[in-house]
């Protein structure tokens, strides 16, 4: 198979760095499935891809509405998607979640097992892990 790339979060404060390494080795996907545990920092790392693609407005869990829109420094939209509290797939095409996809914009989603069937054949699938010293390992 392909070789996976493996970027090693030794600390919060390296966070950007990995951000950074992540959106130069993504390639063309623009479709980031985040997998990991509760608490693996799959939102903690979402903020730091958006800081650092110049997003300015406060990014959070989107917690009720399934998705949170923000805005780039070059005017781009990027979709992050947390599909934790999902039951059905109905609830990702009610929010529209084929058209997000189809956009063309960087769409990061979180618990993306919940819609796994749906999820397009370009996705980037990263996982991100704890390791015992308290670093995080994404790999994808």
């Amino acid at each position: 198979g392909i070789m996976s790339e493996i970027i090693l979060i030794k600390g919060i404060e390296h966070l950007e760095d990995a951000a950074r390494e992540f959106l130069n080795k993504k390639g063309d996907s623009n479709i980031v499935a985040l997998y990991g545990e509760m608490g693996a920092g799959k939102t903690t790392f979402t903020k730091a891809l958006c800081r650092v693609l110049g997003v300015t407005d406060g990014v959070s869990s989107p917690t009720f509405s399934l998705i949170n829109d923000y805005m780039t420094k070059d005017g781009e939209s990027i979709h992050h998607f947390d599909f934790y509290r999902i039951n059905k797939l109905e609830e990702a095409f009610d929010i529209g979640f084929e058209e997000f996809i189809e956009s063309g914009n960087l769409c990061i989603i979180e618990w993306p097992e919940k819609i796994e069937q749906i999820l397009p054949a370009d996705v980037l699938r990263v996982k991100i892990s704890v390791l015992n010293d308290g670093s995080r390992e994404l790999v994808f």
